[in-house]
C-alpha cells in the first residue's frame, strides 16, 4: 500500500501460484492442459485426543500420509477447514475441492427413500441468503489458494433454487474454477443450472460405465466412493480400470481418510483405547459409522491403505 506520493505504507507478503483448470471440447477436465486424474480422499478434521480441534502437527502428518500413499486430492467434507490446511495443500501440490458448510440430508431422505417435501434449503426464500452467506464466506476466505480447483456447494442437500443461486454466485465471482455438487443427481431438472460435473456417491463401476456410454454431458467424478468400513477397499481395481477406458472419468474421493473416535483409558485394563458411538452408553448413536477411515483415529494406517497406495500409484 502506498500513499499519494508513492511512499510505501504497508507490505503484506502472500504465497501464490498459477494453474489453469477447464473442461475442454471433449468434456474432459484439464489441469494445465493435461487430463485431471483425481486420486483423492474425503478428510474430516479430527484428533483422537482433541476431537475437531487439530494442530499444525496433525495437518503436516496428514500431508505426509498423502504423499506416502499417492493421494493427490482432498475434499473438505463437509465444511471449510482450518486455514493452515489450505496453505499446506498449496505448497505440497494437493488438489482441493473446497466445500461449503452445508448438509441437510435428513430433510429430504427418510428411511432410505427420496422424499423431499420438507427439504431445506430447497427453493425456500427464507433460506436463500443464509446459504449464499456460506458461499461468500467460503469464497472470500480461501479465494487466493491455488490448490482449490473446485468449489463444492455442500453435501447431500438435494437441489432447488437456493443451491442454484449458490452455483450462480460462484460462477459470477470466480469463473476460473469449476463448481461441484452431487445432490442435483436426485433432482435432475436442475442439472443445467447446477454443477460443472456429474457427481455421484457410491456408484458402482457398472453404473459409471452406463453413464459414460450414454452420451454424457458432463465429466464424471465420484465425490464419495469405496466406503472404508470394516474390510473394505477390496474392489478398488474395478474403479481404477475406468481411468483407462473413459477419458471423461476423472476419479474420485474415498470415504474417508480418518476414523472419528476418542482416546480414553479403559476402566478395567487401564490401557488407552479408541471408542466411538455407543461406547459411552449413549443412545441414540451412529455406533461404528464414524469408523470408516483409511487410518484409525490415532493416525495409525489401516491395512486398506496398502491398496490405496498401490492403485493410486499406478496413475
Amino acid at each position: 500500500m502506498t500513499d499519494q506520493s508513492g511512499k510505501v505504507l504497508e507490505v503484506i507478503p502472500y504465497q501464490f501460484g498459477f494453474r489453469r483448470i477447464e473442461i475442454n471440447q471433449d468434456k474432459v477436465i484439464m489441469l494445465n492442459n493435461k487430463r485431471l486424474l483425481i486420486k483423492g480422499v474425503n478428510r474430516h478434521e479430527w484428533d483422537a485426543k482433541s476431537g475437531r480441534t487439530i494442530t499444525m502437527a496433525d495437518m503436516k502428518a496428514d500431508i505426509a500420509t498423502f504423499k506416502k500413499n499417492n493421494i493427490n486430492a482432498v475434499r473438505t467434507c463437509h465444511y471449510p477447514d482450518h486455514i493452515s490446511w489450505y496453505y499446506l495443500c498449496d505448497t505440497n501440490g494437493i488438489y482441493m475441492m473446497a466445500e461449503n458448510n452445508l448438509e441437510s440430508h435428513g430433510t429430504w431422505q427418510k428411511n432410505g427413500a427420496v422424499e423431499p417435501s420438507d427439504n431445506v434449503p430447497g427453493s425456500l426464500p427464507q433460506w436463500k441468503q443464509a446459504v449464499l452467506d456460506r458461499a461468500r464466506n467460503n469464497y472470500e476466505t480461501f479465494k487466493n489458494h491455488t490448490s482449490i480447483i473446485f468449489w463444492s456447494l455442500g453435501n447431500e442437500s438435494y437441489a432447488g433454487d437456493d443451491i442454484a443461486a449458490m452455483n450462480a454466485y460462484y460462477k459470477k465471482v470466480d469463473p476460473s474454477r469449476l463448481v461441484h455438487y452431487e445432490g442435483v443427481f436426485h433432482n435432475p431438472k436442475y442439472k443445467p443450472q447446477i454443477s460443472d460435473v456429474e457427481s455421484r456417491m457410491y456408484a458402482s463401476p457398472k453404473e459409471i460405465s452406463e453413464y459414460l456410454d450414454d452420451n454424457p454431458q458432463k465429466p464424471f467424478i465420484l465425490c464419495e466412493y469405496m466406503h472404508d468400513m470394516g474390510n473394505s477397499i477390496g474392489g478398488m481395481k474395478s474403479y481404477m480400470d475406468l481411468f483407462d477406458k473413459y477419458p471423461m472419468y476423472q476419479g474420485g474421493f474415498i470415504w474417508d481418510f480418518i476414523d472419528q473416535a476418542v482416546e480414553v483409558k479403559d476402566e478395567v485394563t487401564g490401557q488407552k483405547v479408541l471408542r466411538y458411538g455407543g461406547d459411552f452408553d449413549d443412545r441414540v448413536s451412529d455406533y461404528e459409522f464414524s469408523g470408516d477411515g483409511l487410518m484409525f483415529a490415532d493416525r495409525t494406517e489401516k491395512p486398506a491403505m496398502q491398496e490405496v497406495k498401490y492403485y493410486y500409484g499406478k496413475y
